[in-house]
């Protein structure tokens, strides 16, 4: 049997972790680096007690904890099942968090109790950058070493056909609802999309030095975005959310891009956050709640895709993923 780890940040399973996540979220110099590195962790817990409260306020509106274990626990069922179900190579696919419960070392030690010494790690990223693929791989990659595994590693699928593919069905879903009315699936169909109507592409941010640097986390982004046009035939406008720290970000932010649109009459807007595959806190609160009033106040509706989770052709393709690595490796489990 193989092991397989779906490497995802992770999130505070209730609000007393709230702070103890942020803490090891920003002792992270992969993310952002905060002074010479030995002063880094005090500046962490100096940042994670500033922040910890608004946090939980923002956490207590979502159910009080992320959802982010709980929706991976349910990807990697599901592309275990699958995976199984094509009698190949039997795999155990669990997750495996980088800044809380699972954390990837404590899965890893889990699979080597089982006898497995073989391991894939794919990251849920699914576009490649240091501060969110690299810190976690990195992670995973230490680990295994310690345990004498051998690995395998899915970094990155930006334009993956079967994610781009579930992508696609998430816009219509949207479109849907934003319009009122089922749209063919198929691309835009109906001449140009209808007046008071946008589609904005939320990403996380990025510090941009590190871009300038040379990661290629936006070009993946715009990888992800052309074949997506192409399959929907609808033009979206790139903005970048999440911002945290002094450091200069990816622009433009989103609410921001939001405002702009807004303040130009457009009453309709298809959010589409395309750089994350499953709910979190910036889904569930920072779009669905904080944006969404402002493009309210602004007089507008702002509308939401589906999050992939665990959607079908979403799982689809996670599982095609691990299969055709699973065949480049040679592994017979």
């Amino acid at each position: 049997m193989v092991g397989v780890l779906l490497l995802n940040m992770g999130g505070p399973d209730s609000l007393q972790a709230v702070r103890p996540f942020l803490f090891n979220l920003f002792s992270d110099r992969e993310i952002i680096q905060l002074g010479p590195r030995f002063i880094q962790p005090a500046i962490a817990w100096w940042i994670a007690k500033k922040r910890a409260p608004k946090s939980r306020k923002a956490y207590s509106r979502i159910g009080g904890m992320s959802p982010l274990a709980s929706i991976t626990r349910a990807q990697a069922s599901a592309v275990e099942a699958l995976v199984n179900r094509q009698g190949g190579v039997r795999i155990c696919c669990r997750p495996g968090m980088r800044y809380w419960h699972p954390r990837t070392p404590q899965v890893l030690a889990e699979f080597r109790e089982m006898g497995i010494r073989q391991v894939v790690a794919l990251s849920l990223y699914p576009h490649y950058s240091r501060a969110t693929s690299g810190s976690s791989l990195a992670d995973f990659a230490a680990a295994a070493r310690k345990l004498q595994m051998e690995t395998a590693v899915i970094d990155s699928f930006p334009d993956h056909p079967g994610y781009v593919e579930a992508l696609a069905e998430t816009v219509w879903d949207g479109l849907d609802a934003a319009l009122g009315s089922r749209v063919p699936r198929e691309p835009w169909s109906l001449g140009d999309p209808p007046e008071n109507f946008a589609l904005v592409y939320s990403a996380h941010s990025l510090p941009r030095r590190m871009v300038e640097e040379g990661d290629p986390y936006v070009e993946h982004i715009h990888r992800t975005i052309a074949p997506l046009e192409r399959r929907t035939g609808i033009k979206g406008t790139l903005c970048f959310q999440s911002r945290s720290g002094p450091v200069k970000w990816l622009e433009p932010a989103t609410d921001v891009c939001l405002a702009e649109i807004a303040g130009k009459g457009v009453r309709r807007i298809l959010i589409l956050p395309i750089s994350f595959v499953s709910d979190h806190v910036e889904t569930l609160y920072e779009i669905d709640v904080l944006y969404a009033d402002t493009v309210a106040g602004m007089g507008g509706r702002l509308f939401r895709t589906p999050s992939l989770n665990d959607r079908p052709g979403f799982i689809q393709a996670l599982a095609g993923l691990v299969e055709l690595c699973l065949k480049e490796a040679g592994w017979r489990g």
